[in-house]
């Protein structure tokens, strides 16, 4: 039968094998003078540095015992680690384990002389160095590993999180959510909402993450359907943040949600952005992306409650508020056609009156009715506030059962 090799002989295994907690010490004392990380560690941390090393020694003294051309003999894994590595995946990199696995290394390696028995020294220099290649191939492994569950089990984090938002949840458990994927003390929040792209989700996903970075806000996103949400986080502009996005979203109207304090005020903007969605294939010329907004006459029309209330407060009650003058001169000029004499007339005033005053409601409510869609959105409005406000009957049967002031 051939001859089996071996890598060292019985004397030099004994000397490894007797040295292995004063290696491991050494390690640790050469790891503390050259790495100022290590002494920055927890104790908890630097606990288990030591178990890694003392875990790292005793395999390498029971691979080196192996013969080389054995083939029942174990190969190098990540499971010379023992435990430690997952643990440490958490507070220490792996360019950091390498530091370690190399810190070990130049020990052995200076102790090689005392260790190996005569004539042996270069044979047990060659089996440390490989060795010491074999962690380090399983050390990365032992992080991809990691980092790859970690990523998966982020991700279903970050979709349940989006999922909290769209549903306007805010209980305990989105509180803990959101403080895992560092959300914890993220301002000014906007929702996204578009079709998305086709890909995998995890791709689409990706894709926003990477085009938030590139414009310095955080982002968590999540593809329900054919539908992509993104929350953005930090934003000062949303509409120009939102535009950076564009080439992360498919085909069709990108909406943007309104900028709230934080991501537990968040399913306000959503309600928005998705209402929006919904309703901007009736205005078909709106920008990409478009504020949510200026889909309010859109949304008013697709039933959206919230979208009605804003709308009366941004137009209707600011023109009743103003004065009877500006009030009358809206709803003249909006029935007449947008016609300045044809309302000139209809008020019995000079046309630069008419023309001062569309000026004042530009003023106070922010639409400038010379413009169709705002004229369209103002016009809406009237209609939508004249309905709101109680008829004479319900003004009358409000005082006839208000109880009368009695002295006391």
């Amino acid at each position: 039968m051939p001859s089996t090799r071996v890598r060292g002989s019985l004397a030099t295994q004994r000397n490894v094998e007797r040295s292995a907690g004063s290696l491991s010490t050494a390690a640790l004392k050469q790891m503390e003078a050259s790495h100022g990380w290590y002494r920055n560690l927890s104790a908890e941390d630097r606990s288990w540095v030591g178990l890694v090393a003392q875990a790292g020694i005793a395999a390498f003294i029971a691979w080196y015992r192996q013969p080389v051309d054995d083939p029942a003999a174990p190969p190098v894994t990540a499971d010379v680690f023992g435990t430690a590595p997952r643990e440490l995946t958490r507070s220490i990199s792996l360019a950091r384990t390498l530091d370690l696995v190399r810190s070990v290394v130049d020990v052995v390696e200076g102790q090689v002389g005392e260790l190996a028995a005569p004539g042996e020294e270069q044979d047990l220099r060659e089996a440390v160095l490989r060795y010491s290649r074999e962690i380090a191939f399983a050390a990365a492994q032992v992080y991809a590993e990691a980092a790859e569950s970690r990523g998966a089990w982020d991700a279903r984090l970050e979709s349940l999180v989006v999922d909290a938002v769209l549903r306007g949840e805010a209980d305990d458990a989105l509180h803990s959510r959101v403080a895992a994927l560092g959300w914890g003390s993220v301002n000014d929040v906007a929702v996204v909402a578009g079709e998305a792209p086709d890909g995998t989700e995890a791709g689409v996903v990706d894709a926003v993450r990477r085009a938030a970075k590139r414009v310095h806000v955080e982002a968590l996103a999540a593809v329900q359907g054919r539908r992509l949400v993104a929350i953005l986080g930090r934003v000062h502009d949303p509409l120009e943040t939102a535009g950076s996005l564009t080439g992360s979203f498919g085909q069709g109207p990108i909406v943007v949600g309104p900028v709230v304090p934080h991501l537990f005020a968040a399913g306000r903007s959503a309600r928005a952005a998705l209402s929006g969605l919904t309703a901007a294939r009736a205005w078909p010329e709106a920008p990409r992306p478009v504020d949510a907004g200026e889909l309010l006459p859109e949304r008013v029309l697709g039933g959206d409650a919230a979208a009605r209330r804003l709308l009366i407060d941004r137009a209707y009650r600011p023109l009743k508020e103003a004065g009877g003058a500006l009030f009358e001169t809206a709803a003249a000029y909006l029935d007449g056609g947008g016609g300045l004499e044809a309302t000139a007339r209809v008020l019995f005033v000079h046309p630069n009156t008419v023309r001062y005053r569309l000026a004042r409601i530009a003023t106070v409510t922010g639409y400038d009715l010379t413009a169709p869609r705002d004229a369209y959105t103002v016009r809406l409005a009237l209609s939508l506030g004249r309905l709101a406000e109680p008829t004479p009957r319900e003004r009358r049967r409000v005082l006839s059962t208000a109880e009368p002031e009695t002295d006391l």
